[in-house]
């Protein structure tokens, strides 16, 4: 048995989780939480991400012509990252994250309403406080808790008003239903958006409602939502299919090609120090040369180089690369 395992195979109960090592800075769930609005959390992986001349230039385009920043590469090149890596070198606050699903629609992002719930809490109340008939009414003006019940998604959070732009990424827009990229249009083109729901209601124009931040809460009046600085937005693509014209000409598109020796390089020793490159040189092109065979991702070779420093003799190190640097897809 290996020094370095915590789960030993036997079946004996033994406190071995004590001796549990820190976890990979980019591992690390202890940092972030409710006060600071997890930017704390992702502040290893975008301390090192490692910016290039093009990437630079299509996000400056992306916020001077406030516009979406489209960002297409395969799985590992850092497109998600990026959108935490300029919010943390503008002092942006926490990364508005919205994942996209098959199943995912526009109102997901925008807002969620949960009227069942509403309305459930509304009998209980009025069984509650029934009167006899000789009793008035509740008074008329009595606001209503439909804020409660509404909250504000990623996408209608980031829209907003505010003095500086927040940062939303929209995940893997291409696995999404065929029609939500077109959807988008009219939100990215007009920066807003109206909640029907507070729109009703004519005799309470303003309501608040809360949002996606952790404790947030926003004024909605008159039922609309209208952005003062429009959100540095970054949508991320695998590549796995063809948008919309009429998308495409809303956004700023970056193409995000595999790191190659001399990056890798700089991304390990911004994760790990400047000492792990010359001990994980052979690592870095076994990577190389495994990726040429099949896809895999930056964040396997970080996991590989971590777990390989000192863990198991020479022969089970081989085994542990061999494991982590499996080529990802069907049948490998």
């Amino acid at each position: 048995m290996q020094e370095w395992h915590i789960y030993q195979g036997h079946g004996v109960p033994h406190d071995g989780i004590a001796r549990l090592p820190a976890p990979p800075p980019w591992r690390d769930m202890t940092k972030g939480g409710e006060n600071d609005h997890d930017v704390e959390r992702s502040a290893p992986r975008a301390r090192a991400y490692q910016s290039d001349p093009h990437i630079v230039d299509a996000v400056n385009a992306a916020l001077l012509l406030r516009r979406p920043l489209l960002v297409t590469g395969r799985p590992g090149t850092g497109k998600s990252t990026l959108a935490h890596h300029v919010a943390r070198e503008l002092g942006l606050g926490r990364v508005l994250s919205w994942p996209v699903t098959s199943r995912t629609t526009l109102k997901d992002g925008l807002y969620t309403y949960d009227a069942i719930g509403r309305l459930r809490e509304a009998g209980r109340v009025a069984a509650a406080h029934t009167r006899p008939a000789s009793e008035p009414p509740p008074h008329a003006e009595e606001r209503s808790d439909i804020g409660t019940y509404l909250r504000l998604g990623p996408l209608g959070t980031a829209l907003l008003p505010s003095r500086r732009p927040r940062v939303l990424l929209v995940d893997e827009l291409d696995k999404s239903d065929i029609d939500l990229p077109n959807d988008l249009l009219h939100v990215f083109e007009e920066g807003e958006f109206v909640i029907p729901e507070l729109v009703r209601l004519a005799k309470e124009p303003i309501v608040d409602v809360l949002t996606d931040d952790p404790g947030g809460v926003a004024t909605v009046a008159r039922g609309q939502v209208r952005c003062g600085e429009f959100p540095f937005v970054v949508i991320t693509s695998n590549g796995e299919r063809e948008f919309p014209a009429a998308f495409l000409r809303r956004c700023v598109r970056l193409e995000l090609p595999e790191p190659d020796m001399e990056k890798l390089t700089r991304i390990v020793e911004a994760h790990l120090g400047s000492g792990a490159t010359d001990r994980a040189r052979h690592l870095i092109e076994t990577f190389l040369r495994n990726r040429d065979e099949g896809l895999l991702s930056t964040d396997q070779l970080l996991n590989a180089i971590f777990l390989s420093r000192g863990n198991g003799t020479a022969e089970n190190r081989e085994e542990l690369v061999r494991m982590l640097l499996r080529p990802l897809g069907p049948g490998t």
